[in-house]
């Protein structure tokens, strides 16, 4: 486990757990945490940790995982950490990243022609700073030969839980995953965690009325025609702002604001039926296949 300062500490300690579970069933996973100079190091959450040497020392390692931090969208990482990085991916059978750290093996030059991802959040920026690397965003994690990214900071677990099943079996990543009262395997993509509509403004007042009209009233029956006469936009001008703003259709964002508005009240503790109605679906069926549609999940 490769740590410096300002880390995120789930990213490390998430999968550090789920190998040591796995050796209360029998695994034998040896952990050794290092930092670019061996020196202990403050996580992002003020935890301070101790370090078991350098990521300069000459050895060799099955595994070599790498947390993110949310400085590195920002970018750029520090040089040190770069090169410290790209020592223990040529020393390492596979490599792994957790959340943010994509953007350090990048800056590493580690992800050119390979499948990867990242927090659903900094997806667009891993693609447009490393456009050689193939970002899919709605995945938990990805596996593309020696290399295994995962998406936000909790995915660090399921990224781990899915190697102790490669390294040993299911029936043993299984034992873990109960162990830790956590989901062997997670259903849907990040769609389900992310919000469908950013929050970019709208480049006209006229649509910001239309938006906030929506929001509003979710219920109502809305057309292009009617979303037109609602905001005194021709219903080609309309389509090619909601293009322009949001990269979707009027109608579509319709669909994403209904989505938004049933995700929240479902978490508020709303039944199914109240969500649906609440939100403008009219049915839980009709919810149900929005859900599935959008976010993979039902």
């Amino acid at each position: 486990m490769l740590m410096f300062d300002g880390m995120n500490m789930l990213d490390i300690a998430g999968p550090s757990e789920v190998f040591t579970e796995a050796n209360s069933f029998g695994a034998e996973y040896g952990i050794t945490y290092v930092t670019v100079d061996g020196r202990d190091v403050r996580a992002s959450n003020g935890l301070n940790v101790s370090a078991d040497g350098g990521a300069f020392d000459d050895r060799r390692w099955d595994t070599v995982f790498i947390p993110g931090d949310d400085r590195f969208p920002k970018g750029p990482e520090p040089e040190a950490l770069v090169r410290a990085t790209r020592f223990l991916a040529d020393r390492a059978g596979r490599l792994a990243s957790v959340c943010t750290g994509a953007f350090l093996l990048g800056s590493a030059g580690l992800l050119d022609g390979r499948k990867v991802t990242t927090h659903w959040r900094h997806a667009s920026e891993l693609a447009r700073r490393f456009p050689m690397a193939h970002v899919e965003p709605d995945r938990i994690f990805v596996h593309d030969r020696d290399l295994y990214t995962s998406a936000g900071v909790s995915t660090g677990i399921d990224l781990a839980l899915s190697l102790v099943e490669t390294d040993y079996d299911a029936a043993l990543a299984r034992k873990v995953a109960q162990s830790l009262v956590i989901y062997l395997r997670r259903s849907g993509g990040q769609s389900q965690f992310s919000s469908l509509l950013d929050d970019r403004e709208p480049s006209q007042p006229a649509l910001q009325m239309l938006v906030d009209s929506v929001r509003s009233a979710p219920s109502q029956e809305y057309s292009v025609d009617r979303l037109s006469a609602l905001s005194h936009i021709s219903p080609r001008q309309l389509t090619r702002l909601f293009r322009r703003d949001y990269d979707t259709t009027p109608m579509r964002f319709v669909q994403h604001i209904r989505i938004g508005l049933a995700k929240s009240r479902l978490e508020a503790g709303y039944s199914v039926t109240m969500a649906a109605q609440l939100s403008g679906f009219g049915s839980p069926e009709s919810m149900r296949r929005a859900f599935i549609r959008y976010l993979h999940v039902s």
